[in-house]
C-alpha cells in the first residue's frame, strides 16, 4: 500500500502555519511592548522632561533660607529705636552628621575653639536631637571677631558646622522705649503652633534659628509688616547633603520689612525717663491739635536688648520681683484714682448743669455727710469754683458732686476720654472705671439689691477723683488734650506710617460736644493752679512768655480718707498716696498736654508737676514757632562815635618828623622842611 504525498504535504503547511501565526501574534507582542516603551521614554523625555530636571536639581542643589532684615522702628525725626546689627554666629546643620555621637564628638571639637560648658552643651544636644534635620541650630551667637575667624577656617574640619554672619536686633536708647516699642525674642513652641498654615506646617522663617518674633509693643502688633519676606541661598550638596559649593548667581534675595515711623520724639522721651530717675510711675504727651503722641514712657524700665539673646533666669525674676514693676507698662496698663486732677471734669459736668460758678462753699477742714465725715488738706475758707479749682479744695467739690450726681459726672468724663480704649497700634490697655449707677448695678449684680444700689454716700468721693474711679495715664492725657483743644474730641495717635503709608490722623474726629464757655472757664483756673494755686512753686517753666496750665492731684492709695501724713508723703513707700499732674502749655495757644503719675510719690505738686515741668520745656524748645515768642534778640548798644574804642592804639606824638598830623578833616601828611647839611 503506498503513502499518499499530499498528507504529508498537509502536515508540513499546517505546522508551518501554526509556526506563522505564533510569530506574528509574538511578533505583535513584542511590538507593542517596543512601542510603549518607546511611548514611556518619549513622555519621560519630552513631557515629564522638565520636572523630573527639576528633581534632579533639587538633588543636586538646595536653597537655604535667608530670613530678611527685620523692618526698622524710626521716631518722628528719623532716628532708629530699634534696628539690626551684625551677629556673627556657628550654626550646626544636622543633615550633614551620621548619629548623636558623631554630634557630641563635634561639639567637643568646637568647645576647643570657642567656650561652651557643659549646661550648654547638654541643652544643645537635646535641642539637635529634638529639631527637624532641615533646620540648623544656632551653637552660639554674638561672637567676636577672634572667636569667628578662627571657627570660620576650621569650619571644614568640622561635620555640619558653620560660621556665619545674620541680622540681629538692637535697641540703642535701651529702656527708654522699651513699653511701647516691646521687643522681640526667641519663636516658642506656642508661637509656631498658632501660625501653622492650613497643611498644618508652620511657616519656615519661624524655624530658622536667627529670626526673633515681636512679643510686646510695636514689634508684637506690627510684627508681620516687620517681618519681610524670606530669600534662599544656592548651594550645591552631595549625596549627603554636605554643602560642595555655593551658587549666588542662583540666590533669592530676602525682601526687607517694612519700616515704621512713630510720633514718638527721642528727644523727649529720654528726658522723660532722666527726670523719673528711680522713681516708679509714667508720663503721656500729645499734639492737641493733632492727637500725636511724643511721649509715652513707664518708669523703671528695662533693657529691651536683653531679651533679644534670651534674657537669664535670675535677671529676669529680679525684674519681676522688683516692687517698682518695671516689667508693667504703667502708662497702658496701670490704672490709679485720678484724684483732684478728676475735679476738672466735676466742675464741667456742674456748669453743664446750670451750676452757677460764684456759688461759694466755706471750707473747714471737714465735711460731715451722713454718718461719715469726710476730710479735706487745708482750711481754705470760702470758696467759689475757680478757687476751689486752683486751691483744690475737696470740700468744694463734695458739695459740687452732690449737686450734679454720678451719672452726670460720669458722662462728661467719659466724653473727654476716661474709661475708653484707644486704637493706637499697641495692645495692653486697661480700661479703667467711670463708675455711674448703671454700673454698680452691673458690677454687683450678683450680690443683690443693698450692694447694687448708688449710695448718696459714695458720691462725694467720685468728687475727688476717688471711689470707684480708676483710669490710666493715656486717658488723663486725652481728657487735658481734649480741654485744651476746646473744639475737636482727639484721639491718641501713635503710628504715623508704615512702609511709607501714612496713617489716619487723630485729628479726623467729631467735635467735641461742651460749651466752649464752660472749657475756657476750667482752662483759665488751671492757668492760675500754676501762676498762685497749687503747683504756683514747682510748674513755672521760666520760658517767659510761655506758661503753663495744670492741675495737681493727691491719689489715695492704701486708703480713701483724705489730708493724712503731709499729703500722703511719708511712711512707706507702697502705703503713700500717688501723685499726679497734669497739664498744657502754653496756656494761650495750648499745643501740647501731658499727664504725669508719680506711684507713691505723696503731693502731686511736689512730686508729679517737677517732672511734667522739664518735660514740658523740652517739647515747647522743640517748637520753633514757640522759641520764636520766647527768644527775642537784645538791641544793639548805643555807642558814642567821640568816646575812645578799647583795643585801638593811640596817635603817636604830632611833633615827629614826618609824622602825619590830625586836620579838622582827617590826617594831613606834614612835608619836613629840608635843611642845610653842617659845614
Amino acid at each position: 500500500m503506498s503513502l499518499e504525498p499530499s498528507i504529508f504535504f498537509d502536515e508540513v503547511n499546517e505546522r508551518q502555519g501554526v509556526f506563522h501565526r505564533r510569530t506574528f501574534i509574538l511578533g505583535g507582542f513584542a511590538g507593542l511592548g517596543v512601542l510603549a516603551l518607546g511611548g514611556r521614554l518619549v513622555d519621560l523625555q519630552v513631557a515629564e522632561g522638565a520636572r523630573y530636571q527639576g528633581l534632579s536639581n533639587s538633588n543636586q542643589f538646595n536653597f537655604r533660607l535667608r530670613p530678611p532684615p527685620r523692618g526698622r522702628i524710626l521716631d518722628r525725626n528719623g532716628i532708629e529705636i530699634a534696628s539690626n546689627r551684625p551677629n556673627f554666629r556657628v550654626l550646626f546643620r544636622k543633615n550633614e552628621s551620621k548619629d548623636m555621637d558623631d554630634v557630641a564628638e563635634t561639639l567637643d571639637k568646637v568647645a576647643t575653639l570657642i567656650p561652651i560648658t557643659d549646661q550648654k552643651k547638654a541643652s544643645l544636644l537635646k535641642e539637635i536631637a529634638n529639631t527637624p534635620k532641615s533646620t540648623p541650630v544656632a551653637i552660639a551667637n554674638d561672637l567676636g571677631w577672634d572667636e569667628f575667624t578662627r571657627l570660620n577656617v576650621r569650619a571644614p574640619e568640622l561635620t555640619g558646622v558653620a560660621a556665619d554672619m545674620s541680622d540681629a536686633r538692637v535697641y540703642p536708647f535701651g529702656g527708654a522705649f522699651a513699653h511701647v516699642i516691646g521687643y522681640v525674642s526667641k519663636v516658642s513652641a506656642e508661637d509656631v503652633d498658632k501660625e501653622k498654615g492650613p497643611d498644618g506646617k508652620p511657616d519656615r522663617l519661624l524655624l530658622d534659628p536667627g529670626f526673633r518674633i515681636g512679643k510686646q509693643g510695636v514689634e508684637k502688633s506690627l510684627d508681620h509688616q516687620l517681618r519681610g519676606v524670606p530669600g534662599g541661598q544656592k548651594v550645591e550638596v552631595d549625596s549627603v547633603g554636605r554643602v560642595i559649593r555655593e551658587d549666588p548667581a542662583g540666590d533669592i534675595h530676602a525682601i526687607p520689612g517694612k519700616d515704621v515711623v512713630l510720633s514718638l520724639d527721642a528727644d523727649i522721651q529720654n528726658r522723660a525717663l532722666e527726670v523719673f530717675g528711680q522713681d516708679s510711675g509714667a508720663a503721656v504727651m500729645m499734639d492737641v491739635r493733632t492727637g500725636e503722641v511724643l511721649c509715652m514712657l513707664s518708669a523703671p524700665s528695662f533693657d529691651a536688648n536683653h531679651f533679644v539673646s534670651g534674657i537669664p533666669g535670675p535677671e529676669y525674676r529680679a525684674l519681676a520681683d522688683y516692687d517698682h514693676k518695671p516689667l508693667l507698662d504703667k502708662a497702658l496698663s496701670g490704672t490709679y484714682p485720678p484724684g483732684s486732677t478728676f475735679k476738672t471734669m466735676v466742675a464741667l459736668a456742674a456748669l453743664e448743669h446750670g451750676y452757677d460758678p460764684k456759688t461759694t462753699h466755706t471750707c473747714n477742714g471737714v465735711f460731715p455727710f451722713g454718718n461719715h465725715v469726710f476730710h479735706c488738706d487745708k482750711h481754705h475758707g470760702t470758696l467759689d469754683l475757680h478757687g476751689a479749682i486752683v486751691t483744690s479744695c475737696d470740700v468744694y467739690f463734695y458739695n459740687a458732686a452732690l449737686f450734679c450726681g454720678p451719672d452726670r459726672i460720669a458722662e462728661v468724663a467719659r466724653r473727654f476720654g476716661l474709661g475708653q480704649i484707644f486704637d493706637i497700634g499697641i495692645p495692653g490697655q486697661h480700661k479703667g472705671v467711670v463708675p455711674d449707677t448703671a454700673w454698680k448695678a452691673k458690677q454687683f449684680a450678683k450680690k443683690g439689691k443693698d450692694v447694687q444700689r448708688w449710695y448718696p454716700g459714695e458720691t462725694p468721693s467720685m468728687g475727688i477723683g476717688q471711689g470707684y474711679t480708676n483710669v490710666n495715664p493715656l486717658q488723663s492725657c486725652t481728657m487735658v488734650a481734649r480741654l485744651a483743644n476746646g473744639k475737636k474730641a482727639i484721639v491718641p495717635r501713635l503710628i504715623r506710617s508704615i512702609g511709607g503709608v501714612a496713617q489716619p490722623s487723630g485729628a479726623s474726629v467729631p467735635d467735641l460736644v461742651a460749651d466752649p464757655a464752660h472749657i475756657e472757664f476750667v482752662r483759665k483756673a488751671m492757668a492760675d493752679v500754676v501762676v498762685s494755686g497749687t503747683a504756683a512753686s514747682t510748674a513755672k517753666l521760666g520760658l517767659d512768655p510761655i506758661v503753663m496750665a495744670g492741675k495737681t492731684g493727691t491719689a489715695q492709695a492704701h486708703t480713701y480718707g483724705g489730708g493724712h501724713g503731709a499729703h500722703g508723703a511719708v511712711g512707706a513707700w507702697e502705703l503713700r498716696d500717688h501723685a499726679w499732674f497734669v497739664a498744657f502749655a502754653p496756656a494761650d495757644d495750648p499745643r501740647y498736654a501731658i499727664s504725669v503719675i508719680v506711684e507713691h510719690g505723696g503731693f502731686g505738686g511736689d512730686a508729679a508737676a517737677p517732672k511734667a515741668r522739664e518735660i514740658m520745656r523740652v517739647a515747647l524748645l522743640k517748637d520753633p514757632e514757640v522759641r520764636a515768642r520766647i527768644e527775642h534778640p537784645l538791641p544793639a548798644p548805643q555807642i558814642d562815635p567821640n568816646a575812645p574804642i578799647d583795643g585801638v592804639a593811640p596817635p603817636p606824638p604830632s611833633d615827629l618828623p614826618g609824622v602825619p598830623q590830625q586836620g579838622p578833616s582827617g590826617p594831613e601828611l606834614q612835608t619836613p622842611t629840608p635843611t642845610e647839611p653842617p659845614a
